[in-house]
């Protein structure tokens, strides 16, 4: 994942942590992370796909954590967000005709699965309340 799409969902995810009984607005959130309000917005729609999040409209309304952030892991808000694998995109147009071009991509498929695989689950031992903690 080569954009900032996964730490800006945690900065997200983070500050609904830090405040569970608040309806944070996007334009709040945005200001915390430094960025348009529309982009807050968009990404609260993913998470909220996921079960992640809660929202509402209104002059009430906001954003809280849809359930307890020791009951959410980092896994999960990297799933959400991830778009494409850690190590980056396969080459589009290997030659078919080189020795390697020609299986490149079946063999880089492979060392990416692994190492989504890996990273995963090495998130998936993290949950936002712990990484939530180290802000206090």
């Amino acid at each position: 994942m080569n954009n900032t799409r996964f730490a800006t969902a945690i900065h997200i995810m983070t500050l609904l942590s830090k405040s569970p009984q608040e309806w944070l607005t996007s334009e709040w959130l945005a200001g915390s992370i430094n960025v348009n309000p529309v982009i807050i917005r968009k990404e609260i729609g993913v998470l909220k796909e996921a079960g992640l999040i809660i929202s509402r409209k209104g002059k009430e309304g906001g954003s809280q954590l849809a359930k307890n952030a020791s009951d959410i892991s980092i896994s999960e808000i990297y799933s959400a967000v991830k778009n494409s694998d850690v190590l980056g995109k396969k080459n589009n147009n290997p030659n078919p005709a080189c020795p390697v071009g020609k299986n490149i991509n079946i063999h880089l498929g492979q060392l990416f699965t692994e190492t989504d695989l890996m990273v995963c689950q090495f998130l998936e031992d993290k949950s936002l309340k712990e990484f939530t903690e180290q802000f206090d």
